[in-house]
């Protein structure tokens, strides 16, 4: 099985410690199965007489050495096969992280988070159980159930032997049917908590607009029927459980029963000893944990490989943005950009053209507008560019090199980006500045949060740099999470940096000092600009105005406006919306 395979390569790296945990396991089993004979070998003599005190505590002084044997063996399996099942979680949890980190952006568009944290938690915790308890289980179980049964035969009887084990056959049966009802319940059981965890999430991360559209009832009244769909998987696990394990305990006892009555009999016509029959009884309760270890090891390991399942459809998931054979050993860009003919529709929906035959060439240190209603496709060619998605071979050029010849690490290290949504981490504003370095420098990163007009601000906290933003900046305002994003774009100082609609949120003033600060800091780089307000990006040095994803007009400010288009109408809208705004607040 692949799910089998795929776990093998983890056992692998911790082969050896397991080897030492089934060799303790073994210790263990082969000195327990000597205790009820001891007990017999007392009743015996003590029966006979053929025992005095010193024999009696011999055999105590072998008890207590086996005991203390069993207990350091026990204490050797747990760590040599517990310990590197927690090894082995942590090994996977580490291996999908970085997986997900190379999939393209299309996986995260079609899988909610909710689900994929229900990989690295639930999922996970089986899977070490598999590796871990499960082992154990399958290993204490198998080898005491062969060691009990030779002992009953070889020092009881053998007849006795098999008209307990009888019974005991019906639980090979319902372990086989318990174990495939399992699988299914609980696959059932895993995506129920995968959609219950994503709507968590989901309600977590938009609560503001929850409480502002007073939408709590609903929500709440959403979530009791995820919950309670998500408990009626559980229980349908438990149901299965609860029945399968008090039908075992119902074998078991008449394996009991039966063992008490014709044990008993061959002990009154002297067919086996009175030490033996004790003994007997204390092995049959000794089977008891191999027959309810076969349950546990079977729900264990059906939960096991499925949530492996699981987990390898992540792992097996290729990445469609990869270095490929042509790449060439570029160590950096210069930024000079040529888009020729870009014509694009993102994947599974290639009916919709989202940009067609665009074509634009910047020079290196120019600065580039992207101008154009919402849904034109401006953001896409910054994705682009950034290469997020792939396009159709040399459809996109930098310094003369197609994008898919250019090297991901080079590509993306040598182009800063500020994406719209202004993404910041639940951590300190120095450390959210500095994401995109390797080294802090604590100079840089206070000149690059003056360039982006935020440093003053930062200094009115009382914390500072230091200050924590909380989960995704929730303490900063839209403006200061943007302007936070710009100057982590600013510290990497790369020879490309893209503006996706990073300036939406602050004023004109603020605005205008930030692109006087670009203009003096980025001499002889590549600059592109997305915006929506003309104001932001007149003195570009090219401005492409997109239509519905086609380059409806392309030039300098002043040659758009002579040409009286969409650009010009634009311009006057805004200019419009302006000044209305300006005489509304004098009146006020």
């Amino acid at each position: 099985m692949k799910e089998l395979k795929f776990l093998s390569r983890y056992v692998k790296r911790y082969l050896f410690l397991y080897l030492l945990g089934i060799g303790a396991l073994l210790a263990v089993d082969y000195f327990n199965v000597y205790i009820p004979e001891f007990t017999g070998n007392i009743t015996d003599g003590l029966k006979e007489g053929t025992i005095d005190f010193d024999g009696v505590m011999e055999i105590v002084r072998m008890i207590l050495l086996y005991g203390v044997i069993i207990t350091l063996g026990r204490m050797g399996w747990r760590f040599f096969i517990i310990g590197p099942s927690r090894a082995i979680e942590r090994d996977i949890r580490n291996d999908m992280f970085g997986h997900l980190e190379k999939l393209s952006m299309r996986y995260f568009n079609e899988h909610k988070t909710g689900d994929l944290m229900a990989h690295f938690t639930n999922d996970l915790n089986s899977v070490r159980m598999l590796m871990g308890h499960t082992v154990i289980t399958a290993f204490d179980a198998s080898v005491m159930l062969i060691l009990v049964l030779y002992k009953m035969m070889r020092y009881v009887n053998v007849k006795l032997t098999v008209l307990a084990v009888i019974p005991m056959l019906l639980i090979i049966i319902g372990d086989y049917a318990y174990g495939k009802v399992m699988h299914k319940r609980f696959l059932e059981k895993q995506a129920a908590f995968s959609g219950l965890t994503d709507q968590v999430q989901e309600a977590v991360s938009g609560i503001r607009v929850i409480k502002a559209f007073v939408q709590e009832r609903r929500e709440l009244a959403a979530f009791a029927k995820t919950n309670a769909f998500n408990k009626e998987k559980n229980l349908g696990v438990v149901r299965v459980q609860a029945l399968f394990m008090p039908l075992l305990d119902l074998v078991i006892g008449v394996s009991s029963l039966l063992t008490l009555i014709y044990g008993g009999y061959l002990a009154i016509v002297g067919e086996i000893t009175v030490g033996q029959f004790v003994a007997f009884n204390q092995y049959i309760t000794m089977l008891v944990w191999p027959m309810m270890a076969a349950g546990e090891c079977i729900t264990f390991f059906s939960q096991g490989l499925a949530s492996a399942r699981r987990i390898l459809a992540i792992m097996e998931e290729k990445p469609e943005i990869i270095n490929e054979d042509r790449v060439k050993p570029i160590e950096k860009l210069e930024g000079a950009i040529d888009i020729e003919r870009l014509t694009f529709s993102y994947p599974g929906q290639e009916q919709v053209t989202v940009l067609d035959d665009i074509s634009v060439h910047v020079e290196k240190g120019k600065t580039l507008a992207i101008l154009g209603r919402t849904g034109s496709g401006k953001t896409t060619m910054a994705n682009l560019l950034l290469r997020l998605y792939n396009t159709q071979s040399d459809m996109i050029r930098i310094d003369g090199h197609p994008l898919c010849e250019i090297p991901l690490e080079v590509l993306r290290r040598d182009i800063a980006y500020v994406p719209q949504d202004n993404f910041l981490f639940s951590d300190t504003l120095e450390n959210n500045i500095a994401f995109g370095i390797t080294k802090k420098d604590q100079k840089a990163i206070r000149q690059a949060a003056m360039d982006a007009c935020i440093h003053d601000n930062i200094m009115d906290f009382p914390d500072q740099y230091e200050t924590m933003v909380g989960e995704r900046g929730v303490t900063l305002s839209g403006g200061q999470k943007q302007r936070s994003s710009i100057a982590r774009a600013l510290l990497k100082d790369s020879p490309i940096l893209i503006l996706d609609d990073a300036l939406s949120a602050v004023d004109t003033d603020t605005e205008e000092q930030i692109l006087q600060n670009l203009h003096r800091n980025r001499g002889g780089k590549t600059t592109i600009i997305i915006a929506h307000r003309i104001s932001t990006i007149q003195d570009a040095d090219h401005i492409l105005v997109l239509d519905e994803g086609r380059a409806a007009e392309y030039g300098t400010h002043e040659e758009l406006m002579a040409l009286g288009g969409i650009y010009r109408s634009m311009f006057e809208k805004q200019q419009l919306e302006k000044q209305l705004s300006r005489e509304g607040g004098e009146q006020e």
